[in-house]
């Protein structure tokens, strides 16, 4: 994959069914200086142009005639070619439990319908600042740096394993859940934690108190990647001693400038 630093060197693949919505997208991917951009109407067409290359961001609908944009990430994903590509999608949808699987895949951004575009370039910048190889990182501060990656959904892991390794973080171990996370905590040093917040067996919260009250690793910092959107229990989480949240999906850049700042503390 081609590492891109400004829009204009982005190569959209736009997945829409309505020619409408199609021609209005693509006419603000151009205000935005997009100047490749490839349109389908369906997954299986989305998922053909992929394979055969050229295309470095997947700008989809949810809704399509022969699958959801939530199949066609979840494809994505599951292809070693594909799993990579920065995803956004684009709708009008705000139920919990249709967007959740787009929210685990490690999807750029929501931007949703309808949209400006100002929205949508945020969105594009976020794929691109995910594609592009990261900046002023010390190399001899994070060389040696040890994290655990604790996320019930693997898409989730993945995504984040990715964006850790771009980082040059290679010493990286993964748990399911915040018990296989303690057991690990017991005998194994880490200089991270990086959770999701709804896990079964013990989630995030009871994770990061474990951690704060009971573990030999009480000070280590514990960053929490979520698609949580209840204050309250956000607001427990913070109680609990998090160092600092993150929604989901989330932008590279600021994964990025979180990691720094909660080592810094």
């Amino acid at each position: 994959m081609a590492l891109t630093t400004t829009l204009a060197d982005l190569s959209v693949l736009l997945v829409e069914p309505s020619h409408m919505q199609a021609g209005l997208a693509a006419r603000m991917l151009g205000h935005q200086g997009v100047a490749a951009v490839r349109t389908v109407s369906t997954g299986a067409e989305a998922l053909a142009a992929l394979r055969a290359g050229g295309c470095q961001v997947v700008v989809s609908a949810l809704y399509l005639p022969d699958m959801a944009g939530t199949d066609l990430v979840a494809a994505m994903r599951a292809d070693p070619e594909l799993e990579a590509l920065p995803f956004i999608l684009i709708s009008s949808e705000t139920r919990p439990q249709l967007l959740e699987p787009v929210r685990q895949s490690g999807a750029c951004s929501i931007v949703a319908k309808p949209f400006t575009e100002q929205q949508l370039s945020r969105a594009l910048y976020a794929a691109a600042d995910y594609l592009s190889p990261p900046e002023e990182v010390d190399a001899a501060e994070i060389e040696g740096l040890r994290v655990l990656l604790v996320d019930d959904s693997l898409a989730s892991r993945r995504h984040l394993r990715r964006l850790l390794e771009e980082l040059g973080i290679r010493r990286i171990v993964e748990a399911v859940d915040g018990r296989e996370a303690v057991a690990l905590l017991q005998d194994t040093l880490v200089d991270l934690v990086i959770t999701d917040y709804n896990m079964p067996e013990m989630d995030g919260r009871e994770l990061t108190e474990y951690i704060r009250t009971q573990s030999w690793q009480n000070s280590v910092p514990v960053l929490m990647v979520t698609s949580e959107q209840n204050m309250g229990r956000l607001a427990a989480v913070e109680r609990a001693g998090v160092s600092a949240i993150c929604d989901k999906p989330f932008e590279a850049g600021s994964i990025r400038r979180l990691i720094s700042e909660a080592l810094l503390r």
